[in-house]
């Protein structure tokens, strides 16, 4: 009988001390699991945004600019005629200068302003020191006209590598680019640039389109293009809107 309690006691203290053990391991689990996700995210380098995941019927039109005075006034006239009160415009740093006009017409107007860089040339064949100017210089010409701070970045080309999105962050910049190309570059044909987009379009997509003088069908595309998107239930936003919340979005689909 006092063996069998010996025993008893003795098995006890065995599952106690294993008991210990196990939370043991599980605590230090925890707070190593905790470490390396916190490891993981602060290694996490930046990235180019193409669109949202999202089943909202949300998307961004957006209008490179980098040369002439032709064609963005008649956009901002469809956009306005069509009751399409938010977009994104990315703005070169030297057409800026030599069109404050137009780009506070774009401003008082509501549309939301980004960065296109200075010299339209790739950045990836550019020197750190020269990604660094060429933001800079755009950045300074921009918040000058419009008063305000750009954060959104689309590079000449949209060409890129990992070095200009580390500089670009390290400037306060996320780096755009799209999902969706309507090929409006390319002039070839109003029914071409809608059906591209019509066809291609998707919830938290980013639409490229461009309002330069060498675009010379975006204008006339506009109109039914826009049509179409609102009778297929899309509704515009700015690429701000567009992205708010993506880091969290990202992090519930890791």
């Amino acid at each position: 009988m006092k063996r069998y309690y010996w025993i008893t006691i003795r098995t006890r203290k065995v599952k106690q001390a294993l008991i210990l053990v196990i939370a043991s391991l599980f605590a230090v689990g925890l707070i190593y699991a905790e470490k390396n996700s916190m490891s993981v995210i602060a290694l996490r380098e930046p990235s180019a945004i193409y669109s949202v995941p999202t089943k909202e019927k949300k998307i961004a039109l957006t209008f490179d600019i980098s040369w002439g005075e032709i064609r963005t006034l008649p956009i901002l006239e469809v956009l306005q005629e069509e009751g399409v009160k938010k977009a994104t415009f990315f703005l070169s740093g030297p057409w800026s200068r030599d069109h404050v006009e137009i780009v506070r017409k774009i401003k008082e107007m509501g549309y939301e302003i980004g960065s296109h860089g200075y010299k339209h040339t790739n950045y990836s064949q550019l020197s750190d020191q020269e990604i660094r100017e060429q933001i800079l210089k755009a950045h300074a010409i921009l918040k000058e006209i419009t008063g305000e701070t750009p954060t959104l970045i689309r590079t000449p080309n949209g060409d890129f590598d990992q070095r200009v999105l580390n500089i670009a962050n390290q400037l306060g910049y996320t780096v755009i680019q799209w999902d969706t190309d309507s090929l409006d570059w390319k002039n070839p044909g109003v029914d071409a640039i809608v059906n591209r987009v019509l066809t291609k379009v998707h919830p938290g997509d980013i639409i490229l389109m461009h309002a330069s003088d060498s675009c010379k069908q975006t204008h006339l595309a506009l109109p039914t293009m826009i049509k179409e998107l609102r009778r297929k239930g899309y509704q515009f936003v700015t690429v701000s809107e567009l992205i708010s919340g993506f880091d969290s979005k990202v992090e519930e689909l890791e």
